[in-house]
C-alpha cells in the first residue's frame, strides 16, 4: 500500500474497481482545512478520464508493473501488433489503450507497461517527440509569415498537425506526443 505522498505521473493504481494511470496531479495545501491531491486519472481499461482528489496522507493501493520496450509493426483496423526487442514475441493491443495511435510510425520504440501479477499489457507511452515527415500541406503564401499564423499539415502516420507557414510537403518536423503539436522543423 502506498500513500497520496507516493502518486507521480505513471503511477498505476487500483480505484473503484478498476486499475487507474495518473495523468497528472497537484498536491494543494489551501489557508484553511487539511492538505489534499487532485489528480487526473485515465482508466486502462476503457480509456475513460475522471477527475478525483484524495485527502492527504490517504492509503492507496498501487500496482506492480514492468515497463518492456517493444517495436510498433502495423496496425489493422483497431488492432495494433507490437514485438519485444528482447525475445521479438508480439502482442497486439486496442487503440483503446495507446494514447496518441495518429503520432506512430512503422518500427517507433515505444514502451508497454505490463501488469505482472497477470502479464496484461495495461498502457502504450510514446516517446516525448516524434519525427515524422510532412505528405501534404496547402504552400504558404511569400510575405504572409508576420504573425505566428499555421496551417494543417498531413505527416507520414495520417495525423493532422497544425504548423507555421514556412513548413513544405517533405519536410521532416518534430512532434511533441502529449499534446501533438509541432515543435520544430529538423534538418538533415
Amino acid at each position: 500500500m502506498a500513500t497520496t505522498s507516493d502518486i507521480r505521473n505513471g503511477l498505476c493504481i487500483k480505484y473503484n474497481n478498476d486499475i487507474y494511470k495518473i495523468v497528472e496531479f497537484l498536491h494543494v495545501k489551501p489557508g484553511k482545512g487539511p492538505a489534499f491531491v487532485r489528480t487526473k486519472l485515465k482508466s486502462v481499461t476503457n480509456g475513460k478520464v475522471v477527475d478525483n482528489t484524495f485527502p492527504a496522507g490517504r492509503k492507496i493501493e498501487d500496482i506492480r508493473v514492468e515497463t518492456h520496450k517493444f517495436q510498433y509493426l502495423y496496425s489493422e483496423g483497431d488492432t495494433y501488433h507490437f514485438m519485444n526487442e528482447k525475445d521479438y514475441s508480439q502482442i497486439q493491443l486496442q487503440k483503446s489503450a495507446l494514447d496518441a495511435p495518429d503520432l506512430m510510425k512503422e518500427g517507433e520504440i515505444v514502451t508497454i507497461i505490463i501488469n505482472s501479477e497477470d502479464d496484461m499489457p495495461l498502457s502504450v507511452d510514446l516517446p516525448a517527440s516524434v519525427v515524422l515527415e510532412v505528405t501534404h500541406t496547402e504552400p504558404g503564401v511569400k510575405g504572409n509569415t508576420a504573425t505566428n499564423a499555421t496551417k494543417p499539415a498531413t505527416v507520414e502516420s495520417g495525423a493532422i498537425v497544425n504548423v507555421p507557414l514556412f513548413i513544405n510537403e517533405g519536410d521532416k518536423i518534430k512532434v511533441e506526443t502529449t499534446k501533438g503539436t509541432y515543435q520544430e522543423r529538423i534538418k538533415e
